[in-house]
């Protein structure tokens, strides 16, 4: 007996590896540092957490806020995406893992932060929870002349500008980071960094309406619930 298969087509969806790596960077712009301590940190290298594979939502779907906390702040941020395997990477060639960028938000728990720093406790509960790391459309670095270090972002929360930053203002820099990361961490071809947010962040409320903007164009957007 012979049976008819049909295939319905839908449209191509962004493929992520479901072991991907993603990280995230700590007080890297100076203005936010102010902004939660008080005082600006001097750090020699940078402070990475990492967030579980998990904590990604992608393709506008809603966040929804965790039950565990009574203010889960957002944090914009510049992301990029490693397009290569890399290993103990020198930062003169750092530029060469990466292609890509997107507007992505970094969502922490600050209640829950704050407690966790009291008892000198890792970041993980508060950090890399699910729906933590969202991100907006890629789009090619090759399109921006200015380069990775003059980037603009800004995000609206109900069409009010309430963060904004250019890339320019990092402590440390992308090709940095990557070549830090690199080498603790054999980054693989879709790993993903957040590189940081600049000064602004604030909390998320139920029905909040969030885009985000990457040199003027939007990126970014999807629902509170």
């Amino acid at each position: 007996m012979f049976h008819d298969f049909f295939v319905i087509l839908r449209p191509k969806k962004e493929h992520y590896r479901t072991n991907m790596k993603i990280f995230g960077i700590g007080m890297n712009y100076a203005e936010h540092n102010k902004e939660l301590h008080n005082s600006l940190l001097y750090m020699e290298e940078p402070v990475v957490f990492t967030k579980a594979d998990s904590a990604l939502l992608t393709d506008g779907r809603p966040f929804f806020i965790p039950a565990f906390t009574s203010r889960c702040d957002y944090e914009t941020e510049l992301c990029i995406r490693i397009n290569h395997l890399g290993r103990s990477i020198p930062e003169r060639f750092a530029h060469r893992y990466y292609d890509e960028v997107t507007v992505g938000i970094d969502f922490t728990a600050r209640d829950l932060q704050q407690k966790l720093r009291q008892k000198g406790l890792p970041w993980d509960l508060c950090k890399g929870f699910d729906g933590s790391a969202v991100i907006g459309r890629w789009m090619p670095l090759a399109r921006y002349a200015a380069g990775v270090q003059n980037l603009h972002f800004h995000l609206l929360r109900g069409g009010q500008r309430v963060q904004e930053g250019c890339t320019a203002d990092m402590i440390f820099g992308v090709d940095r980071l990557v070549s830090f990361i690199s080498q603790f961490f054999t980054l693989k071809t879709g790993d993903i960094i957040f590189t940081g947010t600049p000064a602004g962040v604030g909390p998320v409320s139920i029905d909040d309406h969030l885009e985000g903007y990457l040199e003027g164009e939007k990126v970014l957007e999807f629902n509170v619930k």
